[in-house]
């Protein structure tokens, strides 16, 4: 896997550096499956590789940022894509509203720092489908501010890539195992997430209109 990989990125260039930091780029790859491939490939250091990786991973948190919401409507637009956008959409916002009912639990805490405390263990745990690819776009989802949510985005991804870096040290034999176990990982979140989006039923125009009335109800009283 590792191999037709790194084969196909090679046609592109043979900067093994520029390699691991386009497959970190790559959605469920991310820096958790691009230091164990880069490691498997040679030509830089497991350090430098980790380093790409992160580098790489990270970026994609301003990418998404900027970018999710604005394509998901163009999407929208289009009908062939437009009920599964709006089906993915609400996948994220019931995460995202999962992290925010966990942020009020505590009154004695900031809602604000609550959300971000979340959103870095979410991030920091190293498993496929739990990177800055969905991070990012939880953070999208719970309305937060770029200066607020890229901290706990870049602060979970370097914990989850310590880890994932350590993993391939100790186990460097068996890092084809690793890569393996990563990529089984993957395919698993990735059918759960499909699961979730053809079942997940997303809010009506008429409710969010409602919601809306309501609130702005409330704003006059």
């Amino acid at each position: 896997m590792a191999n037709q990989l790194a084969s196909l990125l090679k046609k592109i260039t043979d900067n093994y550096a520029v390699i691991v930091f386009i497959i970190s780029m790559i959605p469920l790859i991310e820096l958790k499956g691009a230091i164990p491939i880069g490691t498997k490939l040679g030509g830089i250091s497991l350090i430098k590789t980790a380093m790409y990786a992160y580098l790489g991973s990270t970026v994609v948190c301003v990418l998404v940022f900027f970018l999710l919401k604005p394509i998901f409507k163009l999407l929208k637009k289009i009908p062939l894509f437009k009920k599964l956008v709006v089906k993915v959409e609400q996948v994220f916002k019931n995460k995202a509203q999962k992290i925010a009912d966990k942020s009020q639990e505590n009154p004695d805490v900031a809602v604000k720092k609550m959300m971000m405390w979340g959103l870095f263990i979410f991030v920091a745990v190293p498993f496929p489908v739990t990177g800055v690819w969905t991070g990012t776009a939880i953070s999208v989802f719970l309305e937060m501010k770029f200066k607020d949510a890229v901290l706990p985005l870049a602060l979970g991804n370097l914990v989850a890539g310590a880890i994932i870096t350590l993993l391939t040290y100790f186990f460097g034999k068996y890092v084809d195992m690793i890569i393996y176990v990563l990529f089984a990982i993957a395919i698993v979140m990735l059918a759960v997430f499909i699961i979730k989006v053809i079942i997940t039923k997303p809010a009506t125009e008429n409710t969010a209109e409602t919601a809306a009335e309501n609130s702005q109800e409330n704003k006059n009283v």
